[in-house]
């Protein structure tokens, strides 16, 4: 959750509250956005290392997972891909009923 809620507010910030800023000169929206993915950066770059254990990552995907938080989009992708534990990660769905 956290993830995805990072990488909202950060694409919020980036097509919203900044073309607002410098378009319409209000600055309301990156006052408000601003704080806000802040602390959503903070969290998300934490929760990186608090599930690096239970997930099995190693150090070069526990990297690239917080160097994810500075690219807009990437967030999605370390949601959607990585945070399987390995032993599932590539697995097919179970077939028993």
């Amino acid at each position: 959750m956290v993830s995805i809620a990072e990488a909202v507010s950060f694409l919020a910030l980036l097509l919203i509250a900044m073309p607002l800023k410098y378009g319409a000169d209000a600055e309301v929206g990156v006052q408000l956005a601003g704080p806000i993915h802040g602390v959503l950066f903070m969290a998300y770059v934490g929760m990186v290392f608090l599930v690096r254990d239970p997930l099995g990552w190693d150090l070069k995907r526990t990297v690239l997972a917080a160097a994810a938080a500075v690219l807009p989009v990437a967030p999605f992708f370390v949601e959607r891909h990585w945070t399987r534990p390995p032993h599932t990660a590539g697995a097919p769905a179970s077939s028993t009923p």
